[in-house]
């Protein structure tokens, strides 16, 4: 599906039409630049490269750098492919050529719902508490010792006399893929190359964003 990347600035408030309050996320979106386009005929698939981000030309590849000259674009730090790739425009559906810059408004509207795919902020090593939303021992009475936290018992009996696969315990936490879907555009700045959605977006600030036309 058609998409674009960018990068999250923050998150702020905005009123609607109506006077409400509404919390948004910002993005910076684009513009990217089209690195490879895909066909049925040369891949097996159809699908769009695009790249994002200026990279130093001493920090990138030898064959990343051929990948960009023979774009004709300069270096890039973030490359994706959005398959089944096709924008808007004011005589119909286009599609993308090579070295081609796709800016936001070229593929989102006001009202539309978009998913917001990022990687999640890394939280290292957590206790069962932060990770599962245990609810701890709660009752420091009765002999309990420092255990307000702790799972509790994850063993079986004599039988099977081992500890369960997929057991809920302690361990590392966030820096994962995270997808959340349908958040409604509410306002586009073209010429910031900005994209305002209602709601929370996965990531820290200036994490890395693909932005997807929700189904």
């Amino acid at each position: 599906m058609s998409g674009i990347l960018g990068r999250k600035v923050g998150m702020t408030t905005i009123f609607d039409d109506d006077g409400r309050s509404v919390v948004c996320t910002v993005i910076e979106a684009g513009p990217c630049a089209v690195t490879q386009v895909k066909t049925e005929e040369t891949d097996g698939y159809s699908a769009v490269q695009l790249a994002f981000g200026n990279k130093k030309a001493k920090r990138t590849t030898k064959a990343l750098k051929g990948h960009f000259e023979k774009a004709g674009v300069e270096q890039r730090r973030h490359v994706v492919e959005f398959r089944d790739f096709v924008f808007h425009k004011a005589a119909g559906d286009v599609q993308a050529e090579l070295g081609q810059q796709i800016a936001v408004g070229d593929l989102f509207e006001v009202g539309e719902f978009v998913d917001v795919a990022g990687t999640s902020k890394g939280k290292g090593f957590q206790g069962v508490v932060k990770r599962h939303g245990f609810a701890g021992v709660n009752d420091a009475t009765h002999g309990q010792h420092n255990r307000q936290r702790a799972p509790g018992s994850i063993g079986q009996a004599s039988y099977p006399g081992k500890v369960m696969k997929g057991q809920k315990m302690g361990g590392r936490t966030g820096g994962n893929r995270v997808t959340v879907q349908n958040l409604n555009v509410v306002r586009i700045l073209a010429d910031q190359n900005l994209l305002i959605v209602r709601g929370a977006v996965p990531g820290p600030t200036n994490g890395v964003l693909e932005i997807h036309k929700a189904d």
